[in-house]
């Protein structure tokens, strides 16, 4: 499969997957997931990203969760994202923030 000229490296295919929390500008949370979890970030603050944080800039890296594969990553962000805006934020204050030991 070819996107935008490119070819997907097997590393994004096989490797590590990430779940984030974004806390956005009216205080609401966005929950997604990505295999490049700088560059995702990146769009979403230059405006590029999802269609919901395109209104609420700027947003910031709250939380991430380093899974092992897409398959995993996608269905930990379906669970967070039924999460209540209490548990998220809970979640977003965790001392143990996984950001900091990578």
């Amino acid at each position: 499969m070819v996107l935008k000229g490119r070819r997907p490296s097997r590393a994004r295919l096989t490797g590590s997957a990430y779940v984030y929390l974004l806390r956005c500008r009216d205080r609401t949370f966005y929950t997604g997931w990505t295999t490049d979890l700088d560059r995702r970030v990146a769009r979403h603050q230059a405006g590029t990203g999802a269609r919901y944080t395109r209104s609420r800039l700027p947003v910031e890296l709250v939380y991430m969760e380093r899974l092992p594969d897409r398959h995993q990553a996608r269905r930990r962000e379906w669970t967070v994202r039924r999460l209540s805006h209490e548990e998220k934020a809970d979640l977003a204050s965790r001392v143990d923030h996984p950001r900091s030991s990578r």
